[in-house]
């Protein structure tokens, strides 16, 4: 199976990377706007910036993909609210250009979207759940999700939440990597604690995507971690696991944070339907930092 990475630079593309190139019967063919940060020893590199359309044609019709994983976007959520027109081109309009290619050459796309195409007034939430984005990251995404809904061609959406991990040359830190940071230099953290979410390991997302893409599964899927925890929650069990002092953890709300976008208060995902169609099995947030905690020695 051919497989085109998008965003391969980022925290999710370096995970695809590293489960996809062992994989026998896999083909990878990887791309970013510059060049890998992860070695590939398996496969084949492309320089793609995905919101050019003539770049997404030319790489898509000279590498012949089976299967393209969707992990470019903007995801800077504030960003996203001041820089619109940027957030538009890189979360709707490029996908309509893969949606295109991916018609043109019938090709399966695998497209990651986001918990906060919600409102935030209930949670955790299954597939079933009706939209209603709080901010403009959140409206693009949904954009895009309706643009591949709406689409003749063979796709998936996973979805998922607060993703963490650990990468090489990380653009953008995640609140693991925050807190225990931040709690190693002494500093005090204010932590909300009206939010709730399901926070995701990068591993187990990058397995969701491997596991739809060796079915050509369709359709909509929750994939995210298997604990609803609060972000202090998530600090506080980040703070024990590193044995770092809690204590420097207080806790808050979220109208003590002035930011450019609203975030919605309560999301998280039921994940039943990817366990029994997809096999999908995370780990739970303690065994997540496990994990992380063994390649932070690597880094």
């Amino acid at each position: 199976m051919r497989i085109l990475i998008t965003g391969a630079n980022g925290l999710l593309g370096q995970k695809l990377i590293t489960l996809l190139q062992p994989q026998p019967n896999v083909q990878l063919i990887a791309t970013a706007q510059r060049p890998l940060v992860t070695p590939l020893v398996n496969g084949e590199f492309r320089l793609l910036d995905i919101s050019d359309q003539k770049q997404v044609d030319q790489v898509i019709r000279n590498t012949k993909p089976e299967v393209i994983i969707n992990t470019a976007a903007m995801t800077n959520v504030d960003r996203c609210e001041t820089e619109r027109e940027a957030c538009w081109q890189a979360n709707v309009t490029a996908v309509q250009y893969l949606v295109e290619a991916c018609g043109n050459h019938k090709i399966h796309l695998i497209h990651v979207s986001t918990d906060f195409i919600f409102d935030g007034k209930e949670g955790p939430l299954d597939e079933s759940a009706v939209p209603d984005p709080v901010n403009y990251y959140g409206e693009s995404k949904l954009a895009a999700e309706e643009l591949i809904r709406k689409s003749s061609i063979s796709w998936c959406i996973l979805r998922t939440v607060l993703v963490y991990g650990v990468s090489t040359d990380m653009s953008r830190s995640n609140i693991v990597l925050w807190v225990k940071k931040s709690l190693e230099e002494g500093k005090t953290l204010n932590v909300v604690n009206d939010q709730w979410r399901t926070p995701t390991l990068a591993e187990d997302l990058a397995m969701g995507c491997w596991l739809a893409a060796q079915k050509k599964a369709e359709g909509i899927y929750h994939v995210s971690g298997k604990d609803f925890l609060s972000p202090f929650d998530i600090a506080l069990k980040t703070a024990h696991f590193f044995k770092l002092d809690a204590s420097l953890i207080k806790p808050t709300d979220s109208t003590q944070f002035k930011q450019p976008a609203r975030r919605p208060l309560k999301t998280g995902f039921v994940i039943d339907k990817a366990r029994k169609e997809l096999g999908y099995a995370p780990h739970s947030f303690e065994e997540g930092l496990k994990v992380l905690s063994t390649q932070l020695t690597l880094v």
